[in-house]
């Protein structure tokens, strides 16, 4: 089917709007390749240095510097559920490296965080910085110069889009992502949700609780929810930087074993010397991030990524915007309820088609493009597959069923669940803000309610037990960007919200901070742009404003006449209590130079020419490019 034509705009506009920071980032991509292995740029020493420790077979393949050296960079650790696996991984990618005459290194790890285990704690102030952090820790992994290839073992929250943000600052080295799958299913998400809102209430025990979390997370691998986590998995899958359906097969089974060495040996396959070469600055470009905005919104997936895939297209060059998630969303139809979209997990997700099945469907309706770059070569076609294992134990793909094998988790987009993504722009006097509509009901979708504000969400809690919150508002909770205190997420407040707003109250929530990937019923304006800290408005609005929230007519506005609203200052607070403690005075420079929110709540800026010769586009003649600042190419907010 043709491309639709919103799809083909919103490129189009992308690919404009990026067009110098993208050829300056192409430039540096080719300045770094090199002709033979990386390693051979380095001296005897540093060579020696390299491969003093290994084993004598790989240490003459390492000295001849003729085959491809493979690095590991990994997130594993054995207190988070979803990384533990990858304590097993390595040995696996080393042995199926070794089968097809390369080497592969274990190249440096990265800190992995979980927002399960912050939530509402201090350390969640260091939650998003940690994916600049692990960007960085990448490059260190990689600076070394000893490597044709990259696996990456990551899966959570920041984990993958900082290591793909660190993997595309080394786009002239192939990158294979490497899951490690979800726990099998525990209790029902539907549960789970009813204790909380019991244990907010007070009516359940904390044993109760503890009771109930420990059987919904039960075991190694990821959460079954579709929150943030699995929305990155999801993407990896659309930009094709996994093999294809290997995001949601678990752990310690002979399948995810088979798919892991499949990875290890593709990824020597598209190194220079495996005869196949993909860098990952070919595999991620405008077209790439066009088709995981449509995954996203077609799955429902999580918030955290109107930010994140924001910063990770800036890494390669490219610049989009919340317009183009809003403008996406309008045309690209729900294809699954997976909660809290839902009541089903991830692994009933995999069982009704998975992956391949959304990707197929997409592209069959002109969707997405299918002229792009993947691990698999040119053609994301070859993506709609799902993985089975042969008699010898090693990983095939075969095209996902035609069929849904349940349409209450997953249906084609000829009979969607609904006709859009549920992931909605709202932009007033307020500023501009993402709400997530998809599990919230119409009749919610618009509140017009009394402001009330909170200077953070343990002042909301308070008042929420102190049961001053029993009627119709809309809680302001300010000073939670990236600036104020690094972001965290709010969703602790999720389960007060839901009872107030099933005991009839008309309630909403507007913040320029963080819902959880998992954020659910409850209407919530998020990631307010830019922030109070960054001159926001939201530092104008007072108790008892009207606030007009609705995701119908994309409206964030606090009904104050506009001579008023004017003369307003901005409240202030006194926010030094967040910059000390559990580590957050190490991360001061991120909050001192973050970008807002629609920006990607960035730290680096965007690649930039510096006397660069490029073609300026396809098909032109070279010409020079001059230098200028980096604020020269720094993405401005839409108005």
């Amino acid at each position: 089917m043709a491309l639709h034509p919103v799809v083909e705009k919103v490129t189009n506009r992308i690919i404009e709007r990026s067009r110098v920071s993208r050829a300056a980032y192409l430039a540096h991509l080719e300045a770094a390749r090199i002709g033979g292995v990386q390693r051979s740029a380095l001296a005897c020493t540093n060579l020696a240095h390299g491969f003093a420790a290994f084993p004598e077979n790989d240490k003459l393949k390492l000295r001849e510097q003729k085959k491809p050296s493979v690095a590991i960079v990994s997130s594993y650790n054995d207190m988070l559920s979803a990384h533990h696996p990858f304590e097993y991984f390595p040995k696996i990618i080393k042995d199926a490296v070794r089968d097809i005459g390369a080497v592969a290194q274990f190249a440096g790890g990265v800190p992995a965080m979980c927002d399960g285990v912050t939530q509402g704690q201090p350390g969640m102030e260091l939650s998003l910085f940690s994916r600049d952090t692990i960007a960085m820790s990448t490059a260190v992994a990689l600076s070394h110069n000893m490597f044709d290839a990259a696996l990456y073992l990551g899966i959570c929250d920041k984990i993958v889009p900082g290591l793909l943000i660190g993997a595309l600052h080394f786009g002239h080295i192939p990158a294979v992502f490497v899951p490690g799958g979800p726990m099998t299913t525990g209790l029902s998400n539907k549960e789970k949700a009813r204790v909380r809102q019991l244990y907010a209430q007070g009516k359940a025990t904390r044993d109760e609780l503890l009771e109930c979390e420990s059987q919904s997370y039960h075991s190694a691998g990821t959460c079954t929810f579709y929150g943030t986590a699995n929305s990155n998995q999801m993407l990896m899958e659309m930009m094709g930087l996994h093999l294809p359906g290997s995001a949601f097969i678990t752990p310690g089974t002979p399948l995810r074993d088979a798919l892991t060495r499949a990875s290890s040996q593709q990824a020597v396959a598209i190194s220079q010397q495996g005869g196949h070469y993909m860098p990952v600055g070919h595999v991620v470009d405008e077209k790439s991030i066009v088709n995981a905005i449509a995954a996203l919104h077609a799955t429902g997936g999580s918030t955290n990524h109107t930010m994140h895939l924001v910063a990770i297209a800036r890494a390669a060059g490219i610049v989009i915007d919340w317009n183009d998630f809003d403008e996406l969303s309008k045309v690209v139809p729900l294809l699954t309820r997976i909660y809290p979209n839902g009541d089903a997990d991830v692994n009933h997700f995999q069982a009704a088609g998975g992956p391949g099945f959304v990707i197929r469907e997409l592209l069959d309706a002109g969707l997405a493009h299918e002229d792009v770059n993947t691990i698999l070569g040119h053609g994301l076609r070859k993506h709609c597959k799902e993985p089975f294992l042969d008699e010898a134990g090693n990983a095939v793909f075969r095209d996902v069923p035609a069929q849904s094998g349940d349409e209450d988790v997953l249906r084609p987009a000829s009979n969607p669940f609904s006709s859009n993504g549920g992931m909605v722009l709202v932009k007033g006097n307020l500023g501009r803000a993402v709400m997530k509509v998809s599990a919230v009901k119409m009749e919610h979708q618009t509140v017009e309610a009394p402001a009330l504000t909170f200077n953070s969400q343990e002042d909301f809690m308070h008042a929420y037990k102190a049961g001053h919150l029993n009627r119709d508002f809309v809680a302001v909770i300010r000073f939670q960007g990236p600036r104020a205190n690094g972001m965290p997420e709010l969703h602790a407040l999720t389960p007060a919200l839901s009872n107030l707003q099933d005991a009839g109250h008309r309630v909403a929530m507007v913040t320029d901070g963080r819902m959880s990937g998992a954020s659910g019923k409850v209407p919530a304006a998020i990631h307010v742009s830019p922030e109070i800290l960054s001159g926001g408005p939201l530092g104008k609005v007072r108790d008892g404003d009207i606030i007009r929230v609705c995701a119908a007519t994309g409206t964030l506005e606090a009904l104050v006449p506009a001579e008023v609203w004017e003369q307003r200052k901005q409240v202030t607070a006194d926010i030094s209590a967040s910059h000390i403690g559990m580590g957050r005075d190490l991360f001061g420079m991120f909050r001192h130079h973050s970008s807002v929110a629609e920006e990607g709540a960035a730290t680096f800026p965007l690649p930039s020419p510096r006397h660069t010769t490029v073609p300026l586009h396809e098909g032109a003649d070279s010409g020079e490019i001059m230098p200028g600042s980096d604020e020269d190419f720094l993405f401005k907010t839409p108005k």
